[in-house]
């Protein structure tokens, strides 16, 4: 079956939690927390095992700890669960000291004996990084984010010095790799757990049936209807002022904005434009922005017969009229995209301009041997982005634009990509609609997952393209922590996108979010990320 009928079909579940209390058929859950309505259903509670969407966005943050964690103001590391770290001169060896007083949560499947240590850390990274693992292999053994990083490839190993004290090794120096460690992929679990389920023969639970150490535990869930976290007392950070944060994943009633006027949700994650006034205009309501790291872009496959052509390529960019992009789909929130990077990255290439002349994309065309056209598919994912909070409706515009310079496009419609499925057929795509959050405040975390040969592997890379001498400026850029080189570097690897023109870069999304005038202690991250632990109702 080929890539677009297994996507069409493909349907993942885990494993029902059962509960007797319906979060949402009384005023449990707002009595005693609160409701957060946002799209997306969780096929792991493990961060490790995806690419992004629900699990990673608003589950790991609460129900699990990193080493470190991102400064949202200054986008640098600072500890969580380790308190303080060393770096070898050579930049290859990092020695990490943990705080003593973090605890595991006691959940109905797992009672923990002793708090976290640095045998939790081995174990995490260890699994990522060796295949002979016992836990590698567990729950597929696709870690596609990692993957993208080549995390395997950079780090040796992982060893406990002592109770407390944990060192990495690397094959390389990446200056880059502290920021790794804070982003809400690079979480700590129980390996007294795991041993546990071990013993039991049922490995699987461990991204199930999920305990961590973060400020909520998992208490139930029930697909596509809800998923409940409690608070965990022995948080090391202070308990959540919250009893409970009930996550609404149903279809039900008409709407998420409804959901919000209705009090059946207290927060609503990254509403649509068109909705923004509605909310602005309530005093019930409090809305927020961040502008966010991240871009939507058009991947082409390189390897199509006509998209393979660089002129064919140069073409779609200038037949699609980013202002336009901007008015009808954004509402004027967002900005137009002239490169992968967003403007608040220090790398950004201010120089870079993406122009809109139809007339010199047909010119293109006829150069590239398709005066008379093509037909190509766009897969489109329909679940909005922080980077595209309409997805439809920037493939429609897509579809208009290309019409007239000849290009047919077929808009397959999909609730979500399957990276997976995807890299299976690569070969078959034509154009993905796509975008990307970054991770952390680093030009790497772009550039490396999206576009490098390595990434072309992991389904990350859906242009299905490898350029050695973008690889060499990406690769030369981690391995200095001197600023200007980094960035002369990253502006090189920069201009080899504008010139081969793998992916199109469309916009710059800024995040939003709405919320119940009571609650206070909910902020906003570039990264997307969101940590509830300080959150309290006023009233």
């Amino acid at each position: 079956m080929s890539a677009l009928g297994r996507l069409l079909l493909a349907s993942v579940t885990i494993l029902f939690l059962a509960g007797c209390e319906d979060p949402f058929s009384d005023n449990a859950a707002r009595n005693r927390g609160f409701i957060y309505c946002g799209p997306g259903q969780p096929n792991t509670f493990n961060p490790q095992l995806t690419d992004g969407g629900l699990t990673a966005d608003a589950l790991s943050s609460q129900i699990y700890d990193r080493l470190l964690q991102l400064d949202p103001q200054t986008y640098k590391p600072v500890p969580m669960l380790a308190q303080s770290w060393e770096v070898s001169p050579d930049g290859k060896e990092y020695v990490f000291n943990l705080r003593q007083s973090a605890s595991f949560q006691v959940t109905d499947w797992f009672i923990p004996h002793r708090g976290v240590n640095a045998e939790d850390v081995v174990f995490s990274f260890k699994r990522l990084i060796d295949p002979e693992h016992p836990f590698h292999t567990v729950s597929g053994g696709d870690y596609p984010w990692f993957e993208s990083m080549d995390f395997a490839g950079l780090v040796d190993d992982v060893i406990a010095l002592d109770d407390y004290t944990v060192k990495f090794v690397l094959s390389r120096p990446d200056v880059s790799f502290l920021s790794t460690l804070s982003t809400t992929y690079a979480v700590i679990h129980s390996a007294e757990y795991a041993e546990h389920l071990l013993t039991k023969g049922t490995p699987a639970k461990i991204d199930s049936h999920p305990v961590g150490s973060g400020a909520f535990y998992l208490d139930e869930y029930e697909p596509h209807r809800f998923i409940r976290l409690k608070r965990h007392w022995g948080y090391w950070n202070g308990a959540a002022p919250m009893e409970q944060i009930a996550y609404d994943i149903s279809n039900r009633g008409t709407g998420s904005l409804s959901k919000l006027i209705t009090r059946e949700c207290d927060v609503l994650s990254s509403p649509i434009a068109s909705q923004l006034s509605v909310i602005e205009n309530n005093p019930d309501f409090v809305l927020a922005s961040q502008t966010g790291m991240n871009v939507a872009f058009l991947a082409l496959n390189t390897r199509h017969p006509a998209l393979s052509e660089l002129e064919v390529r140069q073409a779609i960019s200038l037949a699609i009229n980013r202002d336009a992009l901007i008015q009808s789909v954004y509402y004027g929130t967002g900005t137009p995209a002239n490169g992968m990077l967003p403007p608040m990255s220090w790398a950004y290439n201010e120089k870079s301009y993406v122009a809109f002349d139809p007339q010199l994309a047909l010119s293109l065309m006829a150069k590239a041997g398709y005066r008379h056209g093509f037909e190509v598919d766009l897969i489109v994912p329909l679940t909005p982005k922080a980077y595209n909070p309409s997805p439809r409706k920037t493939a429609e515009l897509i579809q208009a634009n290309l019409a007239p310079i000849g290009i047919t496009v077929n808009i397959i419609a999909l609730e979500d990509i399957n990276r997976k499925l995807l890299r299976d057929d690569i070969d078959e795509l034509g154009m993905v609609l796509t975008g990307w959050i970054a991770d952390n405040g680093d030009p790497d975390n772009f550039l490396r997952p999206l576009l490098s040969c390595n990434a072309k592997f992991t389904g990350w890379n859906l242009s299905n393209w490898c350029n050695r001498y973008f690889d060499r400026f990406i690769d030369s850029a981690i391995a200095t922590d001197e600023r200007n080189e980094r960035r002369n570097l990253y502006l090189q690897a920069q201009r080899i996108l504008n010139d081969r023109m793998p992916v199109i870069p469309l916009a710059h999304g800024v995040h939003y979010q709405a919320r119940n005038a009571s609650l206070q202690g909910i902020t906003l991250s570039p990264f997307g990320d969101k940590s509830f632990a300080n959150v309290s109702r006023s009233r």
